[in-house]
C-alpha cells in the first residue's frame, strides 16, 4: 500500500476537496491527513471522503488545527506543560483529533508528546545544530556545550516525562474507542519529550498496551545523529526486531540535518519485513514532488522504490504499506 499526506500541499489550498484532489491526481488514493489543517478544510475533505475518493490510515494531531492557533503548530499545546490548563487544553484537542480520525476511518493518530520547558530549544539544540552548520562539531567548545546539554536535560527531564505518561494515559482508552493507534513520534530536538532513552522506557512501560506504538522520524534522529547524540543505524536496528508496527520517516536537503542513513541501509534493514509490496511510476508525480528512483530493492523482486527530496516518510502496516509525506520548503511555490 502507497500513502500520501496532506502536509506536501496543504498550505497551497483553501478549498480540502480541492486539496485532496490534487494529490489523486498523482495517483494516490490512501491518505494521511496531516496536522496545520484549518477547520475550513474540513467541508471539503469530508465532500470527497463521502464521495469515496480518498481511504484515510492516519491523522497528525493536532487534527484540525485549534481555532485559536493561526498558524501550522503541532505543538501549540503540550502534555509536558507546566501549565495544567494548557495540559489539560492538549488532551482535549487530542480527543477532538480521534474524533476525526474515527470519522475518517483511520488505522494511527500521531502524537508529539512535549518538551523540558526549562531547556529553550535555542539555547540548546539549536545552538549545537548552528556550531554543527558551520563545521564547529570537532571542537572542544562544541563537545563542552554537547555535554552540558545531556547534563542539563538527564537532570531536568523527567518530571516532563512523566506528565507526558500522565496525559498518554488518558488518551488509552478513548484511542480503543476510536479504533486507532496512538503513535509516539521520535523528535529532532534534545529538549523534546520523549528523548530515546525516555522512548524507551516509555514503550517498555506501555509494551502490554495495543495502542501505543513509536514513530520513527527519520530526519530528526538524523539531526541527533549528526550532533553525536546517537548513532541512526543502531537506533532504528534496535527498534526493527521488537517492534509490532513501527513508523519511518525521511527527510532530505538540509545540511546540518542531512539524513544520517542511506536509502540502501533503511531498505535493506526493513525489506524482509514488508510483505507485498506495491511500486508507484514515479513519472505520475515527479513533477509535482521532483521525486527520483535513487535504488533497486531486489528483495523486493526488482521493482522500484521511490526516494525523493520532499517526501520524508514511510509506515510499516502488517499488509506492508509505505507513506510519504513532505516537508513544505521542498514545494513548488504555486499550485502545479
Amino acid at each position: 500500500m502507497l500513502a500520501f499526506s496532506t502536509c506536501w500541499n496543504n498550505s497551497r489550498h483553501t478549498d480540502g476537496e480541492e486539496m485532496i484532489d490534487e494529490i489523486l491526481e498523482l495517483g494516490f488514493d490512501t491518505l494521511e491527513l496531516s496536522h496545520g489543517m484549518t477547520v475550513a478544510k474540513l467541508p471539503g475533505i469530508k465532500r470527497a471522503f463521502a464521495a469515496n475518493k480518498f481511504k484515510c490510515i492516519g491523522v497528525h494531531n493536532y487534527f484540525p488545527s485549534p481555532t485559536e492557533v493561526m498558524i501550522d503548530a503541532p505543538d501549540a499545546f503540550e502534555f509536558s506543560s507546566d501549565n495544567k490548563n494548557e495540559r489539560d487544553k492538549a488532551f482535549r484537542e487530542t480527543l477532538k483529533t480521534l474524533e476525526m480520525a474515527h470519522e475518517f476511518g483511520a488505522y494511527y493518530v500521531v502524537l508529539h508528546m512535549g518538551s523540558v520547558a526549562t531547556m529553550p530549544h535555542k539555547k540548546w539544540t539549536g545552538a549545537l545544530t548552528k556550531k554543527l552548520a558551520a563545521g564547529e562539531q570537532l571542537t572542544g567548545e562544541y563537545a563542552d556545550d554537547k555535554i552540558e546539554c545531556v547534563k542539563r536535560r538527564e537532570k531536568h527531564g523527567p518530571k516532563y516525562f512523566d506528565r507526558a505518561i500522565d496525559t498518554l494515559e488518558r488518551l488509552i482508552e478513548p484511542a480503543k474507542k476510536a479504533g486507532v493507534k496512538l503513535a509516539i513520534e521520535s523528535r529532532s530536538r534534545y529538549e523534546d519529550v520523549p528523548d530515546e532513552v525516555e522512548m524507551i522506557q516509555l514503550q517498555d512501560y506501555f509494551k502490554d498496551c495495543p495502542q501505543i506504538g513509536y514513530w520513527h522520524d527519520f530526519g530528526h534522529v538524523g539531526l541527533k545523529h549528526n550532533l553525536g547524540l546517537l548513532d541512526h543505524d543502531q537506533w532504528l536496528g534496535k527498534w526493527l526486531p521488537i517492534l509490532y508496527e513501527p513508523i519511518y520517516m525521511t527527510s532530505d536537503g538540509q545540511n546540518a540535518t542531512t539524513v544520517s542513513l542511506s536509502p540502501e541501509n533503511f531498505l535493506t534493514m526493513i525489506s524482509s519485513s514488508i510483505s507485498n509490496p506495491k511500486c508507484l511510476s514515479p513519472g505520475s508525480f515527479l513533477p509535482a514532488a521532483r521525486l527520483s528512483i535513487s535504488y533497486q530493492q531486489r528483495n523486493f523482486g526488482g521493482k522500484n522504490i521511490a526516494k525523493r527530496r520532499s517526501f520524508h516518510s514511510f509506515w510499516r502496516l502488517k499488509q506492508g504499506a509505505l507513506i510519504f509525506r513532505s516537508d513544505p520548503k521542498f514545494l513548488p511555490k504555486q499550485k502545479i
